[in-house]
């Protein structure tokens, strides 16, 4: 199975997303090698814009990129799965060799030389969801993803 890298900007707040992303992630790891990353978030201050905020940012998370990792960028506009779909991806995936390296933004999502440069837009829901909220949701479905993957029972 490839290895996954979860990067995301800043760390979580909310102590019960925390405590769920632990919880995940202590699971995920029972199948493939995974890395949690956090970038510094840039602060928001007055007459510095979005664009400006969201390229600074970037700028951090291209740095975290490895020449085998196969990038891929949480946004809205990206493509949406179910869970058995997203488990044959990554079943299918598992034979290239490369890692996999999913893309969380901060509260103003991602730059859009980040979102260019991802070989791949993920969309965990047309929901608006908060950043932090999506990475609970993304290592859950990874995590539902293994277990179809293995035939066990978490999914029903």
């Amino acid at each position: 199975m490839p290895k996954i890298k979860i990067i995301v900007v800043g760390n979580t707040k909310s102590s019960f997303i925390k405590e769920g992303e632990q919880i995940y992630l202590e699971r995920l790891r029972r199948y493939t090698d995974t890395q949690w990353v956090e970038v510094k978030p840039q602060k928001v201050r007055k007459g510095r814009s979005g664009v400006e905020i969201l390229a600074a940012e970037g700028q951090s998370i291209d740095k975290k990129f490895l020449s085998g990792d196969h990038i891929i960028a949480l946004d809205i506009s990206g493509k949406e799965y179910d869970s058995e779909g997203l488990a044959k991806w990554i079943e299918r995936f598992s034979l290239s060799g490369k890692s996999l390296c999913f893309v969380i933004g901060g509260p103003l999502g991602l730059s859009k030389k980040i979102l260019h440069s991802a070989d791949e837009i993920l969309s965990l829901s047309k929901l608006t969801l908060t950043h932090e909220m999506s990475r609970l949701l993304l290592l859950e479905q990874l995590y539902r993803a293994y277990t179809i993957i293995r035939g066990e029972k978490y999914h029903k």
